[in-house]
């Protein structure tokens, strides 16, 4: 991961699952968000991270935090994905230019063409609060987000 706790995060505007344009600065406008990148929906471990963020909803709701999914999936792709697993939080496509903000954030993997499980906490601020990743083929652990929601919230 190439952004480090304390810098600003670059701003983005890509498309989620139903079409709509998000933008990180209007996201921010309203509260922190938590930027949450991943290789590949429908992908085995990716499906459980997201159902496990999913199940856990209210810890980011409660923190009045922004939960954002984000990977280099179509938006078709993304829509049936997210309506088979009933997610409620935006997911982003970084389809094209194929991972430009993967890359911009430093998880991007130009060997398999896909980002790699890396995490941004961004405060209301834009600058990085905190980050984590793990190695491909490792699952990210959820006490991970709940200590940087509550050192964002404190």
């Amino acid at each position: 991961m190439t952004l480090d706790v304390g810098t600003t995060a670059p701003d983005f505007t890509l498309e989620n699952q139903f079409g709509e344009e998000i933008s990180l600065s209007g996201l921010l406008a309203e509260r922190p968000v938590v930027l949450v990148f991943f290789p590949l929906a429908f992908s085995g471990i990716c499906t459980g991270e997201l159902c496990e963020l999913q199940d856990n909803i209210a810890a980011f709701d409660d923190s009045s935090v922004t939960l954002v999914g984000v990977s280099v999936d179509s938006k078709y792709t993304l829509r049936a994905w997210a309506e088979q697993e009933g997610y409620q939080f935006s997911i982003l496509s970084d389809f094209w230019p194929h991972g430009k903000v993967s890359s911009d954030y430093g998880v991007f993997l130009d060997d398999a063409g896909i980002a790699t499980r890396g995490t941004y906490v961004i405060a209301q601020d834009g600058t990085v609060a905190a980050a984590f990743a793990t190695a491909p083929g490792e699952a990210r652990d959820f006490g991970a987000y709940r200590e940087a929601i509550t050192a964002l919230t404190a």
